[in-house]
């Protein structure tokens, strides 16, 4: 259940205790004061009845004893003789006297002569009667008035309350929803604006620029939550601000350095190799130890172009879009890895009219290229590896699989990171880097597109979507690039 609808039900159910109680109270407090005015009334018809049993006289009371000046209709008269009553009348509306059988009289015998009024009921003609009574000489003398007004008025009260009950409960309802709506409305922009702040992909600082909730009104509670709120929203931009500066530190250095071991590895490999070319004069050890020299010069050679190449990419730079045959580019990459690993079976499946894609034609052929050795230096000798081309919604969808053991689970969310190795899930035949699949992943989504991975034992596959148009921040940089480059 909502907070709102908990809280009109709250609201609601408050009102209808409220009249409830009220109610409760009037009907109470009206039959109380009713029935005292009833007894008022009854003590003085009781006094104007003995004066008119005084008046007759020695001859004892007779029928008149039911109308005695002043009495009001309704008034019931008993007087009773040794136990038995010898004459009950009531005084009716018209004004005339009507006798009361015995077994309206007989429960009037009991009524004790305490001087204070006592409910009696007489049964379905006369219903319930306030009664008093009263000593007069030998005989007693009952006196009674009718309740049949005082519930009357109350059951009309008691409606009465009854729908203005309902009535303040349908207000209460209208007014409540109407009140809790208006009330909640703030706390509601901090929920939509949290909402909005967790579907944000915040891998930027700058997605959090303009989010900010507008209640920040501290004098209420909802204003505090939206303040603590945008606190939150500040130290958050900040840290990621933070973050992104040393992460822009560490690309510039990784870029700076990288840039700068290309020359003095260039330098070692070429005097290793000029060495090694002179090793008639050489004894055999140093002449192996210059080819491992170079060796190694060749490797971390490839691994600064990597990096250089990495550092780049996140720049945004060194990526040129133009139309791309990516079916002539696959049977290239695969073509070179036929000649470079001729133990690995790898088999084409590709359209047979030329698939073109906006890209970089180089650095696609080097996605190629990366997942073809990743499966290849990843999986045993004989494993069948197959690359296919295949259209999909707004795209183009590379696939690079193999029959290899297959990625440990545990290992698949940081497959693309990078220097990522998971050595103990596929056998390795050479050594990596594992800076590849990163790469792949970089330009991947330089070109507006994404590498996604499936790996059970037996079936891995790396599947690449591309987009068949230039992606909008592309188009936008490379427009800005033109503009810089025409001033």
């Amino acid at each position: 259940m909502t907070l709102r609808r908990r809280l009109v039900l709250s609201i609601v159910a408050l009102v209808v205790a409220v009249s409830a109680v009220i109610g409760a109270g009037s009907i109470v407090a009206l039959f109380s004061i009713q029935r005292s005015a009833i007894d008022q009334q009854l003590q003085y018809a009781t006094s104007r009845a003995q004066k008119s049993l005084q008046d007759q006289g020695p001859n004892g009371p007779s029928l008149e004893i039911g109308r005695p000046s002043g009495q009001a209709a309704g008034t019931l008269t008993v007087y009773f003789l040794d136990g038995t009553a010898a004459v009950g009348s009531v005084l009716d509306n018209a004004g005339d006297i009507d006798r009361l059988t015995g077994s309206s009289v007989r429960p009037l015998g009991g009524v004790a002569i305490d001087g204070a009024a006592h409910t009696v009921d007489l049964g379905h003609d006369l219903g319930r009667y306030r009664v008093t009574a009263a000593p007069v000489g030998p005989a007693v003398l009952v006196v009674g008035l009718p309740m049949a007004p005082v519930y009357e008025s109350v059951w009309k009260l008691f409606g009465w309350v009854l729908v203005v009950t309902a009535l303040a409960l349908l207000a209460a309802t209208g007014v409540a929803a109407v009140v809790v709506r208006r009330s909640l409305r703030p706390l509601e922009r901090v929920a939509e604006t949290a909402s909005s702040v967790a579907r944000m992909p915040l891998e930027r600082s700058d997605a959090l620029d303009g989010v900010r909730v507008p209640d920040a009104d501290p004098r209420t509670e909802v204003g505090r939550v939206g303040t603590a709120f945008n606190r939150m929203l500040g130290h958050i931009a900040g840290a990621m601000q933070a973050r992104e500066r040393s992460e822009q530190k560490v690309r510039q250095f990784v870029a700076d350095a990288s840039h700068e071991l290309r020359t003095p590895l260039a330098s070692v490999r070429g005097y290793a190799e000029l060495t090694r070319r002179m090793g008639a004069d050489l004894p055999q050890d140093v002449v192996y130890a210059m080819s491992r020299i170079e060796s190694e010069s060749k490797r971390m050679t490839s691994m600064v172009e990597d990096l250089l190449l990495l550092a780049r990419l996140d720049e945004g730079r060194e990526v040129q879009f133009a139309d791309v045959d990516l079916t002539g580019l696959v049977l290239d990459a695969v073509n070179d890895a036929h000649a470079a690993s001729p133990d690995h079976p790898i088999e084409v499946d590709v359209p047979d009219v030329p698939v073109e894609v906006q890209g970089d034609a180089a650095r696609l052929h080097q996605v190629v290229v990366n997942l073809v050795t990743n499966a290849r230096t990843h999986t045993p000798d004989g494993t069948r590896i197959t690359v296919g081309l295949a259209p999909s919604p707004n795209g183009v969808d590379l696939t690079v699989r193999d029959t290899g053991q297959g990625i440990d689970p545990e290992f698949l969310p940081k497959l693309f990171e990078r220097f990522a190795r998971a050595d103990s899930s596929r056998s390795r035949t050479a050594g990596s880097t594992g800076l590849g699949l990163a790469i792949v992943d970089a330009v991947v989504q330089a070109h507006g597109g994404s590498v996604e991975v499936a790996s059970v034992p037996g079936d891995t596959v790396f599947t690449v979507h591309l987009p068949t148009s230039r992606p909008a921040a592309a188009a936008g940089a490379g427009a800005a690039g033109a503009v810089a480059a025409t001033a």
